[in-house]
């Protein structure tokens, strides 16, 4: 951990607290106790509710500069208890400064985490009246828009949905005074990079600016750059292995029977409550439903479910009624599950820090945990670069038992030339039932009406026009519109 000098410079932010001068000069000592960062007595209440005791690494080193109204950049992962070190400074300011409209914006990648950061908001500022408002979509705008609309002093947002409502006249940054960019290599990822640059546009430039990633690729460090006036560089030393209590093994194993040796560990109870990963989507559905026909309660987590199905899969998971969670890395992000004894990775993630982020998801806290990777030959090359990566082999195991040479019942992932043709072949199925359906009701509609005789046809025709009724079929006519005045 290298914090920069907490020097403070001539350009710090408006409105910096007046605690601020000592919280920074406190920066280059040690501190052990959130006490020794004199914060407001309400949001100390928070934290002993929370039962936090001892700050983190990550908190230690960037609480002082963001209670001073510097700007941070921050590199720190995960599960690093970064969170609460970028919410403590923005109730702090809040209510050392009291004032109307958004005055502090967190913007996150995904859902679940804007989720998680609004949750520890509300936590953490349960004794005050920090309004605040979590802004995501796969949900209805309208309970948002009147939030907004009825005033808050924080908002926590996906890029998305934000733009969507700074489009609109109930939401304006003019007042805003700290902004927070968490995760912000996982936007870059996920493509949300030019949604950043339009919001950054749109917002005061007289401002504390927080930047929160795990990795400074050179766009990150390019927008930190920009973003950033003289900030505190802060770099949390980032785990070059998972935790020590993690037990980590390999089991080798052909592609198509990853399914059934999943099965199998869960069904003799090596397994209790898990954790795992698969590198899509469509992976994620179809091992979900195999887990679910072989017996196991499962669900899936992944950015095609709706919001509400998020919810209601990870609330399931973390109350013990889910034995498996199946989710993909991205949809992953944010999920802070306690007591998770297990973490299979179905498909080897790509990146080693993917690894490693996966893996750190047991053993929190002090406990213990197992991590189980599931390799098949292809994916020999991305263990050899996890295992470079860690500077150690990991275990190799086989399952005692477990029949390596079955034959599946089917594929879990079906090549997409097979499924664009199943696509195809649908389509045109349906169709043709259609035309098949259009072509019955045209026999039934003919068979129904008898030929009228000519008189009775222009008598039809008289009855028509006083009824406003065709004289072809008897259906009501339709007018065409009037374009005159008022309309």
């Amino acid at each position: 951990m290298t914090p920069v000098p907490l020097d403070k410079p001539a350009g710090t932010t408006r409105g910096a607290p007046a605690f601020a001068d000592r919280a920074a000069a406190e920066g280059s000592t040690v501190l052990s106790s959130f006490s020794e960062f004199h914060l407001d007595p309400a949001i100390a209440r928070g934290i002993t509710d929370l039962g936090f005791s001892t700050p983190t690494p990550i908190q230690i080193a960037a609480l002082p500069p963001g209670l001073a109204g510097r700007d941070v950049l921050a590199c720190a992962m995960t599960g690093s208890g970064k969170t609460a070190a970028f919410v403590l400074p923005i109730l702090q300011r809040l209510l050392a400064r009291p004032g109307s409209g958004p005055r502090a914006l967190v913007v996150t990648p995904t859902r679940e985490l804007a989720a998680q950061v609004h949750e520890h908001l509300k936590a953490l500022g349960h004794h005050t009246r920090i309004r605040s408002v979590a802004v995501f979509g796969g949900v209805a705008a309208g309970p948002q828009e009147r939030a907004l609309r009825s005033g808050v002093d924080v908002v926590v947002a996906t890029p998305g949905r934000l733009l969507d409502h700074m489009q609109q006249p109930w939401l304006r940054f003019d007042r805003l005074e700290v902004l927070v960019l968490d995760e912000a290599d996982r936007m870059l990822d996920m493509g949300f990079l030019p949604d950043v640059k339009r919001i950054l546009a749109a917002l005061p430039k007289q401002r504390q600016s927080l930047l929160f990633s795990a990795t400074m690729p050179a766009p990150i460090t390019e927008l930190s750059r920009q973003l950033l006036r003289d900030p505190v560089r802060i770099d949390v030393e980032r785990p070059s292995a998972p935790p020590t209590l993690v037990t980590q093994s390999v089991l080798p194993v052909a592609e198509q029977l990853k399914p059934l040796l999943l099965v199998e560990l869960l069904r003799r109870g090596d397994i209790r409550t898990a954790l795992v990963f698969t590198r899509t989507k469509h992976r994620a559905n179809r091992l979900a439903d195999k887990l679910s026909r072989a017996g196991i309660v499962c669900d899936r987590i992944h950015g095609n479910r709706s919001q509400r199905q998020r919810e209601a899969a990870l609330a399931d998971f973390k109350n013990g009624r889910l034995q498996v969670l199946v989710a993909t890395d991205i949809a992953a992000r944010g999920i802070d599950v306690h007591d998770l004894p297990h973490v299979v990775n179905f498909d080897v993630p790509v990146q080693p820090d993917d690894y490693i982020h996966r893996v750190g998801r047991t053993a929190r806290s002090g406990a213990t945990g197992d991590a189980i990777t599931f390799v098949s030959p292809a994916e020999g090359p991305q263990l050899a670069a996890i295992e470079r990566a860690l500077g150690r082999r990991l275990h190799r195991r086989r399952l005692d038992g477990f029949d390596y040479d079955a034959k599946p019942a089917g594929q879990l992932e079906i090549p997409v030339a097979e499924r664009l043709a199943a696509i195809r072949s649908q389509r045109a199925e349906e169709r043709a039932r259609a035309r098949a359906n259009a072509a019955r009701q045209g026999v039934r509609d003919a068979g129904s009406s008898a030929a009228p005789r000519r008189g009775d046809d222009a008598g039809a025709r008289r009855r028509g026009r006083r009824t406003g009724r065709s004289a072809a079929n008897g259906r009501p006519s339709i007018a065409r519109p009037s374009h005159g005045a008022g309309n």
